[in-house]
């Protein structure tokens, strides 16, 4: 299993669609006891969090925010958790709203320098 995200600050690799999260938006991890969650914000979200579980190097989570337009949203992620070369953790993730018509793939990486 790959080391606990506890701490550990993650941004997307690339832009989604307008609304979501992007290379600006930060997540900051908690995980404790196969237990994770975590708050985030930056690009067009004011302010998001997740919270879910973790089975080995598998996360399972909810989602919820708010957007800069006022507007909000939520749905549901099912993540896999990668150790990348550098010894960075990679999540990814397969995602679909539940408040809005859209799914897709996308992935976050552990920003360099930050928490390890």
């Amino acid at each position: 299993m790959a080391r606990s995200l506890d701490g550990l600050v993650l941004a997307p690799v690339a832009d989604q669609a307008p609304g979501q999260v992007g290379t600006g938006t930060r997540f900051t991890y908690h995980e404790q006891d196969g237990r994770i969650w975590a708050e985030y914000a930056g690009g067009d979200v004011v302010r998001g969090h997740l919270v879910g579980t973790r089975e080995g190097d598998r996360l399972d989570f909810r989602y919820v925010q708010l957007r800069t337009d006022g507007s909000t949203a939520s749905g549901h992620c099912a993540s896999t958790v990668v150790e990348l070369a550098d010894g960075r953790v990679r999540l990814e993730e397969a995602w679909r709203w539940e408040s809005q018509p859209g799914s897709g793939t996308s992935a976050v990486e552990q920003l360099p320098g930050a928490s390890s």
